[in-house]
């Protein structure tokens, strides 16, 4: 028996209400917040126990470790709940699923990595910024990082399709659940 792939059709007029969406959000973001107190707490646990204290930093270590403790597992995690279960902690409580035009871990990974890369940009930008004084490099990060959040939240809540840039090149959509 060959099994038949299942294709979710795109809505050009998608009639999520704005109360789900902020819903989603809002749970999506105590989500991440919780994870990255446990973080804060777990780290500082690790620097006083075994390093007597914050250990110094060089620019590039300060870099790859916020990029690799909280970017990138954040970035891996929902990638997996948005393809394992359709859905973010926040989209399944708000009663939202994502829809994929042909479902695979790639599809998940790029929509996840456009959503969480203003986070990155402003780690980058803030981080550069301590170590240059704030120059013109640290502010163009700080800059583009909110640019391109501000552009991502106004086109899921503006477009008639609330698809932002992640979806567009994805190939996804937020939609509400179908029961």
């Amino acid at each position: 028996m060959i099994k038949e792939e299942t294709v979710m059709k795109m809505l050009a007029i998608n009639p999520i209400p704005f109360k789900k969406r902020i819903k989603e959000f809002l749970f999506d973001y105590l989500f991440i917040l919780a994870y990255l107190v446990l973080l804060f707490l777990g780290s500082m646990l690790i620097y006083i126990i075994f390093f007597n204290g914050v250990p110094e930093f060089t620019e590039v270590q300060s870099q790859w470790l916020v990029f690799f403790t909280s970017v990138l597992p954040i970035t891996l995690l929902f990638t997996f709940l948005d393809y394992k279960n359709d859905g973010s902690f926040g989209k399944v409580k708000a009663g939202l699923e994502l829809v994929y035009q042909k479902k695979t871990v790639q599809a998940s990974l790029i929509r996840n990595t456009i959503k969480f890369l203003p986070w990155q940009l402003g780690h980058m930008g803030t981080i550069h910024g301590f170590y240059s004084d704030f120059d013109g490099l640290s502010i163009i990060l700080s800059i583009s990082a909110t640019l391109l959040a501000v552009s991502l939240l106004a086109m899921t809540m503006f477009r008639k399709d609330k698809k932002h840039l992640g979806d567009l090149l994805a190939y996804t959509q937020v939609q509400l659940k179908v029961e």
